[in-house]
């Protein structure tokens, strides 16, 4: 896809509307200059969303684990993730229910070096391990934030057996990711278009 400054790269992840976005880059003496967003660009690679907000994150040790977090409608988000500092595997499960790739999961390293983005449609839950300390996040969401519709899935669920790099007594995480239900015992607010 072609912005401003050059071509996107857009990558097909396997599961249906996920997308890596690595945007061109312009090095010179002083450093580097990129377009990360351009909503003519993007929406010419199928990506239509009209972000709303703009979230950061900072994780102080790697290993932080974020995730697996959604929102149910009607307040369900996509995102475009990228990385500020640092480096990142970062994961979307495709939750829709009627979907031939439901309960399936890809993981792709994200890093401040490389520029690349991922872009997650509404759907699908998200998380994030960090690869290195201090790592910082941004992504932008195509909902408000709603805490009445905010969820989780265990990171580490069985059934889902996503490879984090990571095992689990080494992984940090906040009290709401370490109760989080279970993918078996945890009924999808999300339904596949059509199904």
């Amino acid at each position: 896809m072609q912005g401003v400054g050059g071509v996107f790269r857009v990558d097909d992840l396997g599961l249906p509307g996920v997308l890596r976005v690595v945007p061109p880059r312009y090095a010179d003496g002083r450093g580097h200059f990129s377009e990360t967003w351009n909503a003519r660009s993007f929406a010419a690679a199928g990506i239509r969303e009209v972000w709303v907000q703009d979230n950061q994150s900072l994780s102080r040790r790697a290993g932080t684990v974020r995730g697996l977090h959604y929102q149910s409608p009607p307040h369900a988000q996509a995102k475009l993730v990228r990385v500020l500092r640092g480096r990142i595997l970062d994961v979307a499960v495709d939750a829709r229910a009627g979907s031939p790739g439901f309960g399936h999961w890809v993981g792709v390293e994200l890093s401040a070096g490389g520029g690349e983005q991922l872009y997650i449609p509404a759907g699908f839950l998200h998380g994030f391990v960090t690869r290195e300390d201090d790592t910082e996040v941004a992504y932008k969401c195509s909902d408000f934030y709603a805490p009445e519709c905010d969820g989780a899935v265990r990171w580490d669920d069985p059934d889902l057996a996503i490879d984090w790099g990571l095992a689990p007594a080494a992984a940090t995480l906040s009290e709401k990711d370490a109760r989080a239900p279970l993918w078996s015992s945890w009924q999808s607010p999300f339904r596949m278009e059509g199904a």
